[in-house]
């Protein structure tokens, strides 16, 4: 397994995590496989990912006929489910977390996605999902929208581990990395521990180029001037933007501010590349892997993206090669009437009810399955 293109990447810092659950690869032994032979190193779900888990497999009939015999309620047997299916991953990565010091083996489950734009909502929700799975290698996913700032702060703050998701855009990244030191912060100042407070910033990427690459399409149709700019742009926005975003992590982690942090035993709050799977079948089903590895950087890999990486993938320190072009890409989006604030909004807009319509579907399933 020495040759494992995935294995090779932690040797350039980079972790490797799956953006899937489901029942059976716990049980039949598949996930201890991808940990032991591939490097797995943690795991990732959405409201979409169990939705899809639970309505189109069989596997979690049984229980859901018994628990609504028993008159539980659609939402009750939602998150017994996906909490049962959480805390059975995050036991198979006990030993790692263990093993690394808390660097690694966490996986993720989300807030109610309609709760994304209710600040104290999201803490509540937060604080009583962190309680029900009592691991302390899960992490509680809260999206990076106005109102979900604020909340990460308080949850670091309380020592919750958090993964923001959701994340789009530059400004909104600093958000983020300010929140977490802010909360970290608060933390010492009431006298309490840092050392196993985790916390991993989602950046989305793939959606990125395919709301910009037509745009660009566009704009080379109705001005020749420009057109090959806008071409030869086509598709590099998404990869841009991290390459900058990680210039950000630098900036912020390399400073005084966090050293001190560091000194009392705080973590780096990594950068994750989430939204990874090649949805233009014209570029690399690798894309969004091979150009972005680096140190302190994490890849969530959807399972065709992972079992593509492993059969081609070639690894090599990426993340920091042509960055005065990614900085100068995103500078002539504006030239090109392009306006990368506005698509960063809209994505996150987008995002928001990309997650709440599965969890409704789910939500109607479930409560179509309770005796009335």
């Amino acid at each position: 397994m020495k040759n494992n293109s995935l294995k090779q990447l932690e040797t350039l810092g980079q972790s490797i995590w799956l953006d899937y659950i489901r029942r059976d690869l716990i049980t039949s032994g598949e996930l201890r496989r991808l940990i032991e032979e591939d490097g797995l190193q943690g795991m990732t779900s959405n409201p979409a990912i169990f939705e899809k888990a639970i309505v189109e497999s069989q596997l979690y009939n049984a229980d859901i006929k018994s628990m609504t015999q028993k008159g539980k309620e659609a939402k009750v047997i939602y998150e017994t489910l996906s909490q049962s299916d959480v805390q059975s991953a995050a036991d198979e990565f006990r030993p790692l977390y263990n093993k690394t010091d808390g660097q690694s083996g966490y996986v993720s489950l989300e807030v109610n996605p309609h709760l994304a734009h209710d600040t104290q909502g999201t803490i509540q929700e937060a604080r009583r999902l962190w309680k029900a799975l009592n691991r302390p290698n899960v992490f509680i996913k809260v999206p990076a929208t106005t109102e979900g700032v604020p909340a990460i702060q308080q949850l670091i703050c309380e020592g919750i581990n958090i993964n923001v998701t959701l994340l789009f855009g530059l400004p909104r990244y600093r958000q983020v990395a300010e929140a977490f030191l802010s909360g970290l912060e608060a933390r010492i100042a009431q006298g309490k521990s840092v050392k196993r407070v985790a916390s991993v910033a989602s950046f989305f990427l793939s959606r990125i180029d395919t709301v910009i690459d037509p745009l660009l399409e566009a704009s080379a149709l109705h001005n020749t001037k420009s057109a090959d700019s806008a071409k030869n742009i086509r598709g590099q926005a998404a990869i841009a933007s991290a390459k900058m975003a990680y210039q950000i992590f630098k900036e912020i982690f390399d400073s005084d501010r966090f050293k001190k942090l560091a000194d009392q035993g705080a973590h780096v709050q990594r950068l994750l590349w989430a939204s990874t799977g090649t949805k233009n079948p014209a570029y690399s089903d690798i894309k969004y892997v091979e150009a972005l590895i680096g140190p302190d950087t994490v890849n969530t890999f959807p399972v065709e993206t992972l079992d593509a990486y492993r059969d081609h993938g070639e690894p090599g320190a990426t993340l920091e090669k042509d960055v005065a072009e990614a900085a100068r890409l995103l500078k002539h989006l504006p030239l090109l009437g392009i306006s990368i604030e506005q698509i960063t909004q809209q994505l996150e807009d987008e995002g928001v009810e990309k997650f709440c319509w599965p969890f409704d579907k789910l939500m109607e399933t479930l409560t179509q399955a309770v005796p009335g």
